[in-house]
Protein backbone atom coordinates (compact mmCIF):
# COMPACT_ATOMS: atom_id res chain seq x y z
CA UNK A 1 0.00 0.00 0.00
CA UNK A 2 1.78 3.09 -0.89
CA UNK A 3 0.78 6.44 1.41
CA UNK A 4 0.12 9.95 -0.21
CA UNK A 5 2.71 12.34 -0.68
CA UNK A 6 1.31 14.57 2.32
CA UNK A 7 2.34 11.89 5.06
CA UNK A 8 5.67 11.65 2.88
CA UNK A 9 6.45 15.14 3.39
CA UNK A 10 5.24 15.01 7.16
CA UNK A 11 7.67 12.08 7.87
CA UNK A 12 10.09 14.62 7.01
CA UNK A 13 9.08 17.58 8.67
CA UNK A 14 8.42 15.13 12.09
CA UNK A 15 11.62 13.82 12.12
CA UNK A 16 13.25 17.40 12.76
CA UNK A 17 11.52 17.88 15.76
CA UNK A 18 11.55 14.51 17.28
CA UNK A 19 14.63 13.86 17.05
CA UNK A 20 16.03 16.44 18.97
CA UNK A 21 13.99 15.08 21.89
CA UNK A 22 15.10 11.83 21.36
CA UNK A 23 18.69 12.29 21.07
CA UNK A 24 19.41 13.37 25.02
CA UNK A 25 19.64 9.88 25.68
CA UNK A 26 22.82 10.13 23.66
CA UNK A 27 24.43 13.18 24.77
CA UNK A 28 22.55 15.39 28.04
CA UNK A 29 24.79 14.67 31.10
CA UNK A 30 21.63 13.57 33.39
CA UNK A 31 21.05 10.47 30.78
CA UNK A 32 24.67 9.20 31.37
CA UNK A 33 24.32 10.18 34.82
CA UNK A 34 21.45 7.51 34.93
CA UNK A 35 23.33 4.92 32.84
CA UNK A 36 26.64 4.93 35.39
CA UNK A 37 23.87 4.44 38.30
CA UNK A 38 22.29 1.34 36.26
CA UNK A 39 26.01 0.15 36.02
CA UNK A 40 26.95 0.69 32.52
CA UNK A 41 30.36 3.05 33.44
CA UNK A 42 31.76 4.60 30.25
CA UNK A 43 29.71 6.19 27.36
CA UNK A 44 29.52 3.69 25.12
CA UNK A 45 28.73 1.00 27.51
CA UNK A 46 25.75 3.13 28.37
CA UNK A 47 25.13 4.08 25.05
CA UNK A 48 25.05 0.59 23.45
CA UNK A 49 23.07 -1.02 26.40
CA UNK A 50 20.61 1.76 26.41
CA UNK A 51 19.85 2.00 22.70
CA UNK A 52 19.78 -2.10 22.41
CA UNK A 53 17.49 -2.85 25.84
CA UNK A 54 14.82 -2.79 24.14
CA UNK A 55 16.17 -5.81 22.25
CA UNK A 56 16.94 -8.07 25.71
CA UNK A 57 20.44 -9.43 26.57
CA UNK A 58 21.32 -9.28 22.53
CA UNK A 59 25.18 -10.11 21.69
CA UNK A 60 27.24 -7.98 19.11
CA UNK A 61 26.28 -9.43 16.16
CA UNK A 62 22.64 -8.53 15.21
CA UNK A 63 23.11 -5.06 17.00
CA UNK A 64 25.67 -4.18 14.79
CA UNK A 65 23.61 -5.08 12.39
CA UNK A 66 20.31 -3.47 13.45
CA UNK A 67 22.55 0.08 13.98
CA UNK A 68 24.35 0.11 10.70
CA UNK A 69 27.54 2.69 11.31
CA UNK A 70 29.31 1.29 13.78
CA UNK A 71 32.87 -1.15 13.49
CA UNK A 72 31.87 -4.84 14.24
CA UNK A 73 35.20 -4.67 16.93
CA UNK A 74 33.72 -0.99 18.32
CA UNK A 75 30.34 -3.06 19.21
CA UNK A 76 31.74 -6.00 20.27
CA UNK A 77 33.75 -3.94 23.02
CA UNK A 78 30.00 -3.02 24.70
CA UNK A 79 28.29 -6.10 23.76
CA UNK A 80 27.15 -8.80 25.07
CA UNK A 81 29.65 -7.58 28.47
CA UNK A 82 27.96 -4.86 29.51
CA UNK A 83 24.82 -7.82 30.48
CA UNK A 84 27.31 -8.58 33.48
CA UNK A 85 26.82 -4.65 34.94
CA UNK A 86 23.40 -4.50 34.36
CA UNK A 87 20.28 -5.60 32.65
CA UNK A 88 18.31 -4.72 30.08
CA UNK A 89 15.46 -3.79 32.12
CA UNK A 90 18.09 -1.63 34.52
CA UNK A 91 19.01 0.63 31.28
CA UNK A 92 15.56 0.43 29.90
CA UNK A 93 14.96 2.43 33.26
CA UNK A 94 18.20 4.54 33.54
CA UNK A 95 17.58 5.62 29.97
CA UNK A 96 13.80 6.83 30.48
CA UNK A 97 14.63 8.25 33.70
CA UNK A 98 17.63 10.05 32.58
CA UNK A 99 16.12 11.51 29.46
CA UNK A 100 13.17 12.56 31.29
CA UNK A 101 15.17 14.67 33.67
CA UNK A 102 17.24 16.15 30.87
CA UNK A 103 14.32 17.08 29.22
CA UNK A 104 13.01 18.76 32.38
CA UNK A 105 16.22 20.86 32.54
CA UNK A 106 15.88 22.12 29.10
CA UNK A 107 12.32 23.64 29.55
CA UNK A 108 10.03 20.82 29.06
CA UNK A 109 8.68 20.62 32.54
CA UNK A 110 5.18 21.83 31.89
CA UNK A 111 5.71 25.38 33.63
CA UNK A 112 7.56 27.21 30.27
CA UNK A 113 6.95 28.75 27.32
CA UNK A 114 8.53 25.26 25.48
CA UNK A 115 6.17 23.13 27.15
CA UNK A 116 3.17 24.08 29.61
CA UNK A 117 1.12 20.90 30.99
CA UNK A 118 -1.45 21.12 28.65
CA UNK A 119 0.58 21.17 25.54
CA UNK A 120 3.16 18.48 26.67
CA UNK A 121 0.18 16.07 27.23
CA UNK A 122 -1.37 16.89 24.31
CA UNK A 123 2.26 16.01 22.58
CA UNK A 124 2.42 12.79 24.63
CA UNK A 125 -1.28 11.80 23.40
CA UNK A 126 -0.44 12.49 20.08
CA UNK A 127 3.19 10.96 19.79
CA UNK A 128 1.83 7.76 21.28
CA UNK A 129 -0.96 7.41 19.04
CA UNK A 130 1.61 7.92 15.88
CA UNK A 131 4.20 5.40 17.64
CA UNK A 132 0.88 3.38 17.49
CA UNK A 133 0.86 2.90 13.55
CA UNK A 134 4.69 2.07 13.17
CA UNK A 135 4.77 -0.88 10.77
CA UNK A 136 7.29 -3.08 12.34
CA UNK A 137 7.34 -5.50 9.55
CA UNK A 138 11.28 -6.38 9.14
CA UNK A 139 12.28 -3.10 11.25
CA UNK A 140 13.71 -4.58 14.49
CA UNK A 141 14.78 -1.50 16.39
CA UNK A 142 11.14 0.21 15.72
CA UNK A 143 9.06 -3.54 16.81
CA UNK A 144 11.29 -3.80 20.02
CA UNK A 145 10.49 -0.46 21.02
CA UNK A 146 7.12 -0.62 19.66
CA UNK A 147 5.80 -3.28 22.06
CA UNK A 148 7.27 -1.60 24.97
CA UNK A 149 4.27 -0.16 27.99
CA UNK A 150 3.27 3.20 27.64
CA UNK A 151 5.66 4.46 30.74
CA UNK A 152 3.91 6.79 33.10
CA UNK A 153 3.66 10.44 32.95
CA UNK A 154 3.52 12.79 29.87
CA UNK A 155 7.43 13.83 29.25
CA UNK A 156 8.60 10.29 29.72
CA UNK A 157 5.55 9.01 27.21
CA UNK A 158 6.30 11.72 24.76
CA UNK A 159 10.06 10.56 24.93
CA UNK A 160 9.30 6.98 24.40
CA UNK A 161 7.07 7.74 21.64
CA UNK A 162 9.93 10.13 20.01
CA UNK A 163 12.22 6.94 20.13
CA UNK A 164 10.01 4.43 18.66
CA UNK A 165 9.10 7.14 15.56
CA UNK A 166 13.03 7.57 15.25
CA UNK A 167 14.24 4.10 15.43
CA UNK A 168 11.29 3.12 12.80
CA UNK A 169 12.82 5.27 10.24
CA UNK A 170 16.09 4.85 11.35
CA UNK A 171 14.89 1.11 10.32
CA UNK A 172 13.58 2.27 7.33
CA UNK A 173 17.04 4.37 6.67
CA UNK A 174 19.33 0.82 6.21
CA UNK A 175 16.32 -1.04 4.01
CA UNK A 176 16.63 1.80 1.72
CA UNK A 177 20.72 1.95 2.11
CA UNK A 178 20.61 -2.04 1.96
CA UNK A 179 18.62 -2.20 -1.20
CA UNK A 180 21.05 0.44 -3.26
CA UNK A 181 24.31 -1.23 -2.50
CA UNK A 182 25.49 1.53 -0.15
CA UNK A 183 27.68 0.66 2.93
CA UNK A 184 27.68 1.80 6.54
CA UNK A 185 31.20 3.76 5.62
CA UNK A 186 29.90 4.69 2.36
CA UNK A 187 26.93 5.68 3.77
CA UNK A 188 28.81 7.99 6.54
CA UNK A 189 30.79 9.67 3.55
CA UNK A 190 28.27 10.56 1.50
CA UNK A 191 26.38 12.19 4.37
CA UNK A 192 29.78 14.07 5.32
CA UNK A 193 30.28 15.40 1.37
CA UNK A 194 25.98 16.58 1.86
CA UNK A 195 27.55 18.76 4.52
CA UNK A 196 25.31 17.46 7.23
CA UNK A 197 27.98 16.55 10.05
CA UNK A 198 31.67 16.25 10.66
CA UNK A 199 34.04 13.18 8.89
CA UNK A 200 36.80 12.76 11.56
CA UNK A 201 34.57 13.23 14.35
CA UNK A 202 32.21 10.64 12.92
CA UNK A 203 35.10 7.95 11.69
CA UNK A 204 36.28 8.02 15.52
CA UNK A 205 32.79 8.14 17.18
CA UNK A 206 31.70 4.83 14.84
CA UNK A 207 34.98 2.75 15.52
CA UNK A 208 36.39 2.91 11.81
CA UNK A 209 39.88 2.01 11.18
CA UNK A 210 41.76 4.36 8.94
CA UNK A 211 41.57 1.47 5.83
CA UNK A 212 37.88 0.75 6.14
CA UNK A 213 37.47 4.69 6.24
CA UNK A 214 39.51 5.33 2.66
CA UNK A 215 37.96 1.87 0.92
CA UNK A 216 34.67 4.00 2.07
CA UNK A 217 35.68 7.52 -0.13
CA UNK A 218 37.32 5.02 -2.73
CA UNK A 219 33.85 3.51 -3.17
CA UNK A 220 31.77 6.76 -3.53
CA UNK A 221 34.38 7.72 -6.49
CA UNK A 222 34.03 4.74 -8.07
CA UNK A 223 30.36 5.71 -8.06
CA UNK A 224 30.76 8.80 -9.27
CA UNK A 225 29.05 10.39 -6.43
CA UNK A 226 31.97 12.26 -5.02
CA UNK A 227 35.17 13.92 -7.09
CA UNK A 228 38.64 13.93 -6.01
CA UNK A 229 38.14 16.09 -2.99
CA UNK A 230 35.12 14.49 -1.46
CA UNK A 231 33.07 16.79 -3.14
CA UNK A 232 29.30 15.34 -4.08
CA UNK A 233 29.14 14.91 -7.74
CA UNK A 234 26.00 16.01 -9.63
CA UNK A 235 25.09 12.33 -9.65
CA UNK A 236 26.40 11.77 -5.83
CA UNK A 237 23.64 14.51 -4.98
CA UNK A 238 20.63 12.86 -6.97
CA UNK A 239 21.58 9.64 -4.95
CA UNK A 240 21.70 11.37 -2.05
CA UNK A 241 18.38 13.00 -2.59
CA UNK A 242 17.07 9.70 -3.87
CA UNK A 243 18.01 7.92 -0.50
CA UNK A 244 16.38 10.59 1.58
CA UNK A 245 12.99 10.61 -0.41
CA UNK A 246 13.21 6.99 0.08
CA UNK A 247 13.37 7.57 3.70
CA UNK A 248 11.01 9.76 3.98
CA UNK A 249 8.22 7.40 2.18
CA UNK A 250 9.30 4.38 4.43
CA UNK A 251 8.69 6.57 7.49
CA UNK A 252 5.53 7.84 6.47
CA UNK A 253 2.65 5.14 7.52
CA UNK A 254 2.49 6.06 10.98
CA UNK A 255 1.94 10.16 9.83
CA UNK A 256 -0.78 9.08 7.54
CA UNK A 257 -2.71 6.65 9.82
CA UNK A 258 -2.62 10.05 12.43
CA UNK A 259 -3.59 12.08 9.61
CA UNK A 260 -2.70 15.83 8.64
CA UNK A 261 -4.19 17.87 10.97
CA UNK A 262 -3.02 15.71 13.89
CA UNK A 263 0.32 15.36 12.72
CA UNK A 264 0.62 18.88 12.13
CA UNK A 265 -0.82 19.81 15.49
CA UNK A 266 1.77 17.71 16.84
CA UNK A 267 4.30 18.91 14.59
CA UNK A 268 3.14 22.72 15.99
CA UNK A 269 3.88 21.22 20.04
CA UNK A 270 7.01 19.55 19.04
CA UNK A 271 8.80 23.04 16.88
CA UNK A 272 9.65 24.71 20.31
CA UNK A 273 10.06 21.66 22.66
CA UNK A 274 13.33 20.60 19.74
CA UNK A 275 14.30 24.40 19.81
CA UNK A 276 14.51 24.36 24.05
CA UNK A 277 16.61 20.97 23.44
CA UNK A 278 18.76 22.43 21.05
CA UNK A 279 19.46 25.78 23.08
CA UNK A 280 20.16 23.59 26.20
CA UNK A 281 23.76 22.43 24.07
CA UNK A 282 23.90 18.83 25.40
CA UNK A 283 22.40 17.77 21.55
CA UNK A 284 24.74 18.92 18.57
CA UNK A 285 22.62 20.18 16.07
CA UNK A 286 24.69 18.82 13.13
CA UNK A 287 25.43 15.66 14.84
CA UNK A 288 25.66 11.95 13.98
CA UNK A 289 21.97 10.96 11.97
CA UNK A 290 22.94 14.34 9.95
CA UNK A 291 19.57 16.32 11.00
CA UNK A 292 19.98 19.66 9.39
CA UNK A 293 16.55 21.38 10.61
CA UNK A 294 15.80 25.27 9.93
CA UNK A 295 19.00 25.93 7.79
CA UNK A 296 20.59 25.43 11.11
Amino acid sequence: MTVPDIAVQAARALWAELEPVHDVVYFAPEARAAAEAAGFRGFWRGYFAMRAAPLGPVGAAPVTAAFHGFHPSMVARALPGVWSLGTPDGALAARLAGSAAALRRSGLDGTGPAADSAALHRAAELAWAAAGEVDADGRVLAAANAALPRPDGDLEALWQATTTLREHRGDGHVAVLVARGVGPVAAHHLKIAAGETDGEWLRTARGVDPDAWAAGAEDLRARGWVDATGALTAAGADEHDEIERLTDRAAARPWDALGPERTAELAALLAPMATAVLAAGDVPVHGPVGLVRDGR
